[in-house]
């Protein structure tokens, strides 16, 4: 359950990611730079922590080892996942970004086919394909079913092109985090910790996001002071602390699709702490009976998944004598 208890909090500093991304778009700042500025200001940070920990040298290392599987991983988990949610946010509500969002928690149990586990054997140590969990798979129905009630509303009330523009690019983002995310922990064989993971990626990325800011200085011009700022603080809550949390939990269960998959299911809480936030600071009003039908339908997923994981850790503990 620590994993769980990590996710969590990694989804309380997420949250923050769509309601500022939000308010940005609202402010007339540019996607490009919101998402440019966010990576391009955790690198300072995430140097500093590791470097005071000593660990800058393994991760060039390791990079060096493996330059174009950590340069197209990182960028499926870092441009692929960050990008396209700036951009939606220029269509859709904070809210509802995240509730799309969580079709992730989908994605992260559909992949597992793609991936391998060592198992020792009698006689050697053999690979062994991942298989899908069934049961997260049923669980994480509810949750989708959760996201099309919440995207019902916004269907009807906005025309064709802003509502796809709004849900595709999230759709994408959906699968390219846990696809990045996992590549990444498999190439790293658990040689990194989180910070140094988290680094290695922002490092890799960091030549596109400097071509994003130069086309937003040249076809939006600056951005304004606010945009700075907020992006600053999403660098700081999501890009820092959020990512490295989640990192944390997914490296403790990465052999365990089940545990795995309840973990990201953990994002779930995200659309919560978006709500509340864009109550409180975009005076956005509480949505629809519809809506709010589709956000209980994603909480109760997201339970059941941690239900489902604390059953399966008790079964794995030994009884004291």
């Amino acid at each position: 359950m620590r994993e769980i208890s990590l996710g969590l909090l990694a989804s309380l500093f997420f949250a923050v990611t769509f309601v500022l991304n939000r308010s940005m778009e609202l402010s007339g700042g540019s996607w490009l730079w919101s998402s440019s500025l966010r990576f391009l200001f955790m690198l300072p940070f995430l140097l500093l922590i590791v470097t005071i920990r000593n660990g800058t040298g393994p991760v060039f290392r390791e990079i060096k080892e493996k330059p174009l599987p950590w340069l197209s991983w990182s960028i499926v988990a870092f441009v692929l996942f960050y990008a396209p949610l700036t951009f939606a946010s220029g269509y859709s509500p904070g809210w509802l970004v995240a509730g799309t969002w969580q079709l992730t928690i989908i994605a992260g149990v559909l992949l597992a086919p793609f991936f391998f586990v060592k198992r020792q054997t009698m006689y050697d140590e053999q690979l062994i394909r991942q298989q899908i969990p069934v049961k997260s798979l049923l669980t994480s129905l509810i949750i989708l079913v959760g996201v099309v009630l919440i995207q019902l509303p916004n269907a009807q009330s906005t025309d064709v092109r802003s509502f796809w523009l709004g849900v595709l690019p999230v759709v994408v983002a959906a699968f390219a985090y846990p696809l990045g995310n996992r590549k990444m922990m498999e190439i790293c064989g658990g040689r990194l910790d989180p910070f140094q993971r988290v680094l290695g990626m922002t490092l890799m990325t960091i030549p596109i996001w400097l071509i994003f800011a130069c086309y937003a200085l040249v076809t939006v011009g600056v951005p304004s002071s606010g945009q700075v700022i907020q992006s600053l603080i999403v660098a700081i809550s999501s890009g820092v602390i959020a990512t490295t949390l989640f990192f944390m939990a997914t490296d403790r269960v990465k052999d365990y699709q089940g545990k795995l998959a309840a973990v990201e299911a953990t994002q779930s809480t995200e659309l919560l702490f978006a709500i509340m936030g864009e109550m409180i600071l975009l005076s956005l009003p509480l949505p629809g009976p519809i809506a709010l039908v589709g956000i209980v339908a994603i909480v109760i997923g997201m339970s059941i998944h941690s239900m489902i994981t604390a059953k399966e850790e008790r079964k794995k503990t030994p009884v004291a004598a």
